[in-house]
């Protein structure tokens, strides 16, 4: 899942990225509207969380016009107006979501999940594959019943390999979908990231390479 942290609260916005990365979400923070408002129109995001508060380009602004650009991304407001008439009309943006400061991160992040999974095409929270089950709400990984102690890219990698269901996802898409836009498009991170999976996963290995192609995840 690739989410969008946009807050004029820098301290607030930075912990709230750090958070959403530890259940392997890739995170892009912004402080201001316009800049939230550019990464929307460069990168696919499946989740936007917008401060409604911000100066000059409000989050209410970037709701307007993310809906116009017809991305499919999930937008979830935070303000700090707790009152029923500013639920309505942050709803009436076109919001998907939205949650009053101050929040509890665990609620937060289970909003976030919940609007990932109905970002573009329906995405079941349980995944099985050759004994493999990842469940994304709970953010745990077993094989054969034993739990897997996975890092949150490698968990982050297993999910795109495993909604892929069996076809290739290259190197790139694993960039895009489960690192940030800090990412070194040359960096080898991809590799090592799926090398130390394989290895947790154990035998007999699942994760096969496709040659100048990429990864495939097929029993």
């Amino acid at each position: 899942m690739r989410v969008l942290v946009a807050d004029d609260e820098q301290v607030l916005a930075d912990t709230v990225a750090e958070g959403l990365r530890q259940f392997a979400m890739a995170v892009d923070v912004v402080y201001d509207g316009a800049a939230a408002l550019e990464r929307a129109t460069v990168n696919s995001y499946d989740v936007a969380v917008l401060d409604r508060d911000m100066p000059g380009l409000t989050g209410d602004d970037v709701c307007r016009r993310m809906l116009d650009l017809e991305s499919g991304t999930r937008v979830l407001l935070l303000t700090a107006a707790a009152g029923i008439r500013d639920r309505v009309e942050g709803l009436g943006l076109g919001a998907d979501d939205y949650l009053t400061k101050p929040f509890a991160f665990a609620e937060l992040a289970a909003r976030v999940q919940a609007l990932g999974r109905r970002a573009g095409r329906a995405a079941k929270p349980v995944l099985e594959c050759d004994g493999i089950v990842l469940d994304t709400a709970r953010h745990v990984v077993t094989r054969d019943g034993l739990p897997l102690a996975l890092s949150p890219k490698e968990f982050a990698v297993l999910l795109v390999l495993m909604r892929a269901d069996g076809a290739v996802v290259s190197a790139e898409d694993l960039l895009e979908q489960a690192w940030d836009e800090h990412a070194d498009p040359f960096t080898n991170s991809v590799r090592v990231t799926v090398m130390t999976l394989r290895k947790k996963l154990g035998y007999p290995p699942v994760i096969h390479t496709v040659p100048r192609v990429g990864y495939r995840l097929e029993t």
